[in-house]
Protein backbone atom coordinates (compact mmCIF):
# COMPACT_ATOMS: atom_id res chain seq x y z
CA UNK A 1 0.00 0.00 0.00
CA UNK A 2 1.34 3.45 -1.09
CA UNK A 3 1.85 6.09 1.58
CA UNK A 4 -0.09 9.32 1.35
CA UNK A 5 2.61 12.15 1.20
CA UNK A 6 0.90 15.09 3.24
CA UNK A 7 2.23 19.13 2.34
CA UNK A 8 1.33 22.46 3.01
CA UNK A 9 1.65 23.47 -0.49
CA UNK A 10 2.68 27.03 -2.28
CA UNK A 11 -0.71 26.40 -4.82
CA UNK A 12 -0.33 30.03 -6.14
CA UNK A 13 2.39 32.58 -5.28
CA UNK A 14 1.46 35.36 -2.90
CA UNK A 15 -1.66 32.95 -1.31
CA UNK A 16 -1.10 31.34 1.73
CA UNK A 17 -0.09 27.61 1.84
CA UNK A 18 -2.72 25.03 1.94
CA UNK A 19 -3.29 21.34 2.40
CA UNK A 20 -2.72 19.20 -0.43
CA UNK A 21 -1.85 14.98 -0.53
CA UNK A 22 -0.31 13.02 -2.79
CA UNK A 23 1.29 9.14 -3.04
CA UNK A 24 4.60 9.22 -1.56
CA UNK A 25 7.67 8.86 -4.24
CA UNK A 26 8.93 5.77 -4.87
CA UNK A 27 13.22 5.78 -4.40
CA UNK A 28 14.66 4.54 -7.00
CA UNK A 29 18.46 3.79 -8.24
CA UNK A 30 20.73 5.90 -5.32
CA UNK A 31 17.32 7.65 -3.76
CA UNK A 32 15.99 7.55 -0.68
CA UNK A 33 12.59 8.78 1.39
CA UNK A 34 12.43 10.09 4.59
CA UNK A 35 9.94 10.78 6.86
CA UNK A 36 10.31 13.90 7.85
CA UNK A 37 10.29 14.92 11.84
CA UNK A 38 11.38 18.57 11.84
CA UNK A 39 12.09 21.33 9.23
CA UNK A 40 12.72 24.40 10.42
CA UNK A 41 10.86 27.90 8.78
CA UNK A 42 13.61 30.17 6.82
CA UNK A 43 13.34 33.86 5.91
CA UNK A 44 14.43 32.61 2.13
CA UNK A 45 10.59 30.80 2.11
CA UNK A 46 8.76 34.04 2.48
CA UNK A 47 10.80 35.15 -0.96
CA UNK A 48 10.13 31.95 -2.55
CA UNK A 49 6.17 32.38 -1.53
CA UNK A 50 6.38 35.63 -3.05
CA UNK A 51 8.06 34.63 -5.90
CA UNK A 52 10.64 37.23 -6.23
CA UNK A 53 13.29 39.10 -4.70
CA UNK A 54 13.85 42.76 -4.23
CA UNK A 55 16.35 44.13 -6.02
CA UNK A 56 15.53 48.18 -5.52
CA UNK A 57 12.56 50.41 -6.08
CA UNK A 58 10.26 49.04 -8.62
CA UNK A 59 12.59 46.45 -9.19
CA UNK A 60 12.03 42.19 -8.58
CA UNK A 61 13.94 39.54 -9.97
CA UNK A 62 10.66 37.02 -10.79
CA UNK A 63 11.58 33.96 -9.82
CA UNK A 64 8.55 31.54 -10.60
CA UNK A 65 9.81 29.84 -13.80
CA UNK A 66 10.87 26.26 -13.23
CA UNK A 67 9.15 25.70 -10.37
CA UNK A 68 5.52 23.79 -11.19
CA UNK A 69 2.82 24.40 -8.40
CA UNK A 70 1.47 22.79 -5.82
CA UNK A 71 5.14 23.43 -4.63
CA UNK A 72 6.72 22.42 -1.21
CA UNK A 73 8.86 24.92 0.98
CA UNK A 74 11.03 24.04 3.16
CA UNK A 75 14.96 23.25 3.43
CA UNK A 76 16.34 22.85 6.95
CA UNK A 77 15.07 18.98 7.50
CA UNK A 78 15.77 16.01 10.20
CA UNK A 79 13.83 12.97 9.62
CA UNK A 80 14.01 8.97 9.58
CA UNK A 81 15.04 6.89 6.21
CA UNK A 82 11.61 5.43 5.56
CA UNK A 83 12.57 3.64 2.71
CA UNK A 84 16.00 2.93 -0.33
CA UNK A 85 16.60 3.01 -3.79
CA UNK A 86 17.91 -0.39 -5.03
CA UNK A 87 21.93 1.41 -5.02
CA UNK A 88 21.83 3.69 -2.03
CA UNK A 89 24.61 2.15 0.10
CA UNK A 90 25.52 3.21 3.93
CA UNK A 91 21.93 4.04 4.36
CA UNK A 92 19.13 1.89 6.07
CA UNK A 93 15.62 2.21 7.00
CA UNK A 94 15.22 3.55 10.75
CA UNK A 95 18.32 6.14 10.19
CA UNK A 96 18.58 9.52 11.99
CA UNK A 97 19.76 11.86 9.10
CA UNK A 98 19.48 15.81 8.99
CA UNK A 99 19.66 16.58 4.95
CA UNK A 100 21.80 18.79 3.08
CA UNK A 101 19.27 20.30 1.31
CA UNK A 102 22.14 22.56 -1.46
CA UNK A 103 22.07 19.25 -3.88
CA UNK A 104 23.37 20.61 -6.85
CA UNK A 105 24.14 18.94 -10.92
CA UNK A 106 27.27 17.42 -10.02
CA UNK A 107 28.61 18.49 -13.36
CA UNK A 108 29.07 22.24 -13.42
CA UNK A 109 32.48 24.21 -12.41
CA UNK A 110 30.78 24.73 -8.95
CA UNK A 111 29.78 21.49 -8.25
CA UNK A 112 33.10 19.67 -9.34
CA UNK A 113 34.48 22.24 -6.64
CA UNK A 114 32.44 21.05 -3.83
CA UNK A 115 30.39 24.06 -4.19
CA UNK A 116 26.40 22.74 -4.68
CA UNK A 117 25.43 24.96 -2.78
CA UNK A 118 26.38 27.45 -5.35
CA UNK A 119 25.40 25.21 -8.56
CA UNK A 120 24.89 26.76 -11.73
CA UNK A 121 21.68 24.25 -12.63
CA UNK A 122 20.66 23.80 -8.70
CA UNK A 123 18.16 20.86 -7.45
CA UNK A 124 18.04 22.70 -3.91
CA UNK A 125 15.21 21.09 -1.57
CA UNK A 126 12.37 23.65 -1.06
CA UNK A 127 14.10 26.30 -3.57
CA UNK A 128 13.71 24.27 -6.99
CA UNK A 129 12.18 20.81 -5.95
CA UNK A 130 9.98 19.84 -3.19
CA UNK A 131 11.24 19.98 0.17
CA UNK A 132 10.16 19.63 3.91
CA UNK A 133 6.70 21.07 4.85
CA UNK A 134 5.57 18.05 4.22
CA UNK A 135 5.58 14.37 5.91
CA UNK A 136 8.37 12.91 3.06
CA UNK A 137 10.75 14.12 0.98
CA UNK A 138 12.63 12.21 -2.04
CA UNK A 139 16.46 12.68 -1.60
CA UNK A 140 18.62 12.18 -4.40
CA UNK A 141 21.84 10.42 -3.09
CA UNK A 142 23.13 8.85 0.54
CA UNK A 143 25.62 11.64 0.59
CA UNK A 144 23.57 14.22 1.40
CA UNK A 145 22.03 12.13 4.51
CA UNK A 146 24.01 13.33 7.80
CA UNK A 147 23.66 11.59 11.12
CA UNK A 148 23.24 13.88 13.43
CA UNK A 149 23.15 12.46 17.06
CA UNK A 150 23.09 13.04 19.70
CA UNK A 151 22.12 16.49 19.03
CA UNK A 152 18.35 17.23 19.30
CA UNK A 153 16.83 16.59 15.97
CA UNK A 154 14.98 20.37 15.56
CA UNK A 155 18.47 22.03 16.23
CA UNK A 156 20.46 19.56 13.89
CA UNK A 157 17.69 20.83 11.48
CA UNK A 158 18.39 24.29 11.48
CA UNK A 159 21.92 23.66 11.25
CA UNK A 160 21.24 23.06 7.15
CA UNK A 161 20.68 26.40 6.42
CA UNK A 162 20.47 29.02 9.52
CA UNK A 163 23.58 27.23 11.03
CA UNK A 164 25.54 26.59 7.72
CA UNK A 165 24.91 30.09 6.39
CA UNK A 166 26.35 31.87 9.38
CA UNK A 167 29.19 29.22 10.17
CA UNK A 168 30.12 29.46 6.56
CA UNK A 169 30.11 33.44 6.77
CA UNK A 170 32.27 33.08 9.93
CA UNK A 171 34.88 31.11 8.62
CA UNK A 172 35.46 33.73 5.53
CA UNK A 173 35.92 36.07 8.23
CA UNK A 174 38.26 34.38 10.76
CA UNK A 175 41.63 36.58 9.81
CA UNK A 176 39.59 39.58 10.75
CA UNK A 177 38.27 38.01 14.08
CA UNK A 178 41.63 37.43 15.03
CA UNK A 179 42.24 41.60 14.74
CA UNK A 180 39.22 42.03 16.85
CA UNK A 181 35.63 41.92 17.36
CA UNK A 182 33.52 40.98 14.44
CA UNK A 183 30.10 43.19 13.87
CA UNK A 184 27.31 41.09 13.15
CA UNK A 185 24.00 43.10 12.03
CA UNK A 186 20.58 41.63 12.31
CA UNK A 187 19.30 39.27 15.17
CA UNK A 188 16.73 37.22 13.18
CA UNK A 189 17.14 33.26 13.40
CA UNK A 190 20.23 33.09 11.18
CA UNK A 191 22.36 36.20 13.14
CA UNK A 192 21.44 34.57 16.38
CA UNK A 193 22.80 31.36 15.27
CA UNK A 194 26.23 33.49 14.16
CA UNK A 195 26.32 34.96 17.75
CA UNK A 196 26.40 31.71 19.53
CA UNK A 197 29.03 29.99 16.90
CA UNK A 198 31.28 33.49 16.85
CA UNK A 199 31.32 32.97 20.59
CA UNK A 200 32.90 29.47 20.10
CA UNK A 201 35.24 30.20 17.21
CA UNK A 202 36.71 33.66 18.43
CA UNK A 203 38.39 35.00 21.22
CA UNK A 204 36.51 37.90 21.19
CA UNK A 205 33.08 38.28 22.11
CA UNK A 206 31.11 40.26 18.20
CA UNK A 207 29.06 43.19 18.66
CA UNK A 208 25.92 43.69 17.55
CA UNK A 209 23.83 45.68 15.73
CA UNK A 210 19.39 45.03 15.24
CA UNK A 211 16.39 47.23 14.96
CA UNK A 212 14.55 45.40 17.42
CA UNK A 213 15.13 45.95 21.19
CA UNK A 214 14.12 42.37 22.02
CA UNK A 215 16.53 40.83 19.35
CA UNK A 216 19.27 42.80 20.82
CA UNK A 217 18.61 42.14 24.31
CA UNK A 218 18.21 38.52 23.63
CA UNK A 219 21.92 38.70 21.05
CA UNK A 220 23.42 40.43 24.62
CA UNK A 221 21.88 37.93 27.04
CA UNK A 222 23.48 35.04 24.55
CA UNK A 223 26.65 37.18 24.89
CA UNK A 224 27.05 39.67 22.68
CA UNK A 225 30.13 42.67 23.75
CA UNK A 226 27.61 45.34 22.70
CA UNK A 227 24.69 46.07 21.02
CA UNK A 228 23.58 49.02 18.89
CA UNK A 229 20.36 50.47 16.79
CA UNK A 230 21.03 51.36 13.25
CA UNK A 231 18.73 53.40 13.75
CA UNK A 232 19.97 55.97 15.94
CA UNK A 233 22.19 58.83 14.46
CA UNK A 234 24.73 58.56 16.50
CA UNK A 235 25.05 54.56 16.41
CA UNK A 236 28.48 54.42 14.11
CA UNK A 237 29.91 57.38 15.98
CA UNK A 238 29.47 55.13 19.30
CA UNK A 239 30.44 52.09 17.55
CA UNK A 240 33.92 53.70 15.91
CA UNK A 241 34.78 55.24 19.45
CA UNK A 242 34.22 51.25 21.08
CA UNK A 243 37.05 49.71 18.07
CA UNK A 244 39.25 52.52 18.04
CA UNK A 245 38.35 53.38 14.07
CA UNK A 246 36.02 50.78 13.49
CA UNK A 247 35.82 46.62 13.33
CA UNK A 248 37.97 44.81 10.95
CA UNK A 249 35.32 42.50 9.83
CA UNK A 250 31.37 42.41 9.75
CA UNK A 251 28.68 40.07 8.89
CA UNK A 252 25.45 41.35 7.40
CA UNK A 253 22.53 38.74 8.09
CA UNK A 254 20.32 41.03 6.64
CA UNK A 255 20.84 41.87 3.35
CA UNK A 256 19.14 45.07 3.11
CA UNK A 257 20.91 49.09 1.48
CA UNK A 258 20.37 50.02 5.14
CA UNK A 259 21.96 46.73 6.86
CA UNK A 260 24.61 46.89 4.20
CA UNK A 261 25.62 50.57 4.22
CA UNK A 262 25.86 50.39 8.57
CA UNK A 263 28.20 47.58 7.96
CA UNK A 264 30.38 49.00 5.41
CA UNK A 265 29.95 52.05 7.57
CA UNK A 266 31.49 50.59 10.69
CA UNK A 267 34.43 48.93 9.10
CA UNK A 268 37.89 50.26 9.70
CA UNK A 269 40.59 50.43 6.44
CA UNK A 270 41.41 47.27 4.98
CA UNK A 271 38.16 45.60 6.73
CA UNK A 272 35.94 43.51 4.89
CA UNK A 273 32.04 42.93 5.14
CA UNK A 274 30.20 39.18 4.35
CA UNK A 275 26.51 39.14 2.76
CA UNK A 276 24.41 36.50 3.53
CA UNK A 277 20.44 38.47 4.16
CA UNK A 278 18.42 38.43 0.88
CA UNK A 279 16.17 41.41 2.35
CA UNK A 280 16.81 43.48 -0.95
CA UNK A 281 17.42 46.49 -1.96
CA UNK A 282 20.30 48.95 -3.91
CA UNK A 283 23.27 50.29 -2.32
CA UNK A 284 24.33 53.42 -3.54
CA UNK A 285 27.86 53.69 -2.41
CA UNK A 286 31.04 55.76 -3.40
CA UNK A 287 32.98 53.86 -5.71
CA UNK A 288 36.43 55.78 -4.84
CA UNK A 289 35.37 54.24 -0.85
CA UNK A 290 36.71 50.51 -2.33
CA UNK A 291 39.87 51.77 -3.03
CA UNK A 292 40.33 54.27 -0.37
CA UNK A 293 39.32 52.24 2.64
CA UNK A 294 40.76 48.77 0.80
CA UNK A 295 37.63 47.79 2.03
CA UNK A 296 36.03 43.94 0.35
CA UNK A 297 32.16 43.75 0.41
CA UNK A 298 31.18 39.85 -0.38
CA UNK A 299 28.39 37.81 -0.63
CA UNK A 300 27.92 34.11 0.30
CA UNK A 301 25.05 31.79 -0.14
CA UNK A 302 24.89 28.81 2.77
CA UNK A 303 27.78 26.45 2.47
CA UNK A 304 29.16 23.11 1.40
CA UNK A 305 28.43 19.71 2.50
CA UNK A 306 31.98 19.53 3.86
CA UNK A 307 30.93 22.82 5.62
CA UNK A 308 27.65 21.03 6.72
CA UNK A 309 29.41 17.94 8.30
CA UNK A 310 32.05 20.29 9.94
CA UNK A 311 29.46 22.01 11.57
CA UNK A 312 27.73 19.01 12.63
CA UNK A 313 30.91 17.89 14.32
CA UNK A 314 31.59 21.32 16.25
CA UNK A 315 28.10 21.07 17.45
CA UNK A 316 29.36 17.92 19.07
CA UNK A 317 32.42 18.81 20.31
CA UNK A 318 31.44 22.27 21.85
CA UNK A 319 28.27 20.71 23.36
CA UNK A 320 26.32 24.05 21.65
CA UNK A 321 23.54 25.91 23.14
CA UNK A 322 21.22 26.62 20.39
CA UNK A 323 18.84 29.87 19.81
CA UNK A 324 15.07 29.33 20.90
CA UNK A 325 13.16 27.51 19.12
CA UNK A 326 9.65 27.73 18.74
CA UNK A 327 7.74 23.98 17.02
CA UNK A 328 4.21 24.29 15.92
CA UNK A 329 2.70 21.96 13.62
CA UNK A 330 3.07 21.09 10.29
CA UNK A 331 -0.50 22.70 9.85
CA UNK A 332 0.31 26.13 11.24
CA UNK A 333 3.31 26.30 8.67
CA UNK A 334 1.12 29.49 6.96
CA UNK A 335 1.08 31.26 10.46
CA UNK A 336 4.32 30.66 11.19
CA UNK A 337 5.40 32.38 8.21
CA UNK A 338 3.40 35.55 8.61
CA UNK A 339 5.16 35.42 12.01
CA UNK A 340 8.14 35.74 10.36
CA UNK A 341 7.23 37.64 8.23
CA UNK A 342 6.31 40.54 10.78
CA UNK A 343 9.30 40.18 12.86
CA UNK A 344 7.55 38.60 15.48
CA UNK A 345 9.90 35.73 16.08
CA UNK A 346 13.10 35.73 18.06
CA UNK A 347 15.14 32.89 17.42
CA UNK A 348 13.60 29.74 15.09
CA UNK A 349 10.62 28.24 14.35
CA UNK A 350 10.47 24.28 13.80
CA UNK A 351 7.81 22.56 12.05
CA UNK A 352 6.54 19.38 13.41
CA UNK A 353 4.83 17.09 10.44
Amino acid sequence: MMSVLRRQSLTAYGAPLSETMTECPQPRGSELLVRITRCGVCHSDLHIQDGYFLLGPEKKLDVKAGRSLPFTLGHEITGVVEQVGAHAAEVEPGDKVAVFPWIGCRGCAACRRGQENICAAPRHLGINVDGGFASHVLVPHPRYLLRYGPLPEASAAILMCSGLTSYAALKRLADEAALGPLLLVGMGGVGMMGLILARQMFAEAPIIADIDPAKREAALAAGAAMAFDPRDQDARKKLLAATDGGVHGACDFVGSAQSVAFASAAIAKGGKVLVTGLFGGTLPMAVALFALKAMTIQGIQTGTLEEARELLAFARERNLVFPAIHERPLAEAQPALEALRAGRVVGRTVLVP
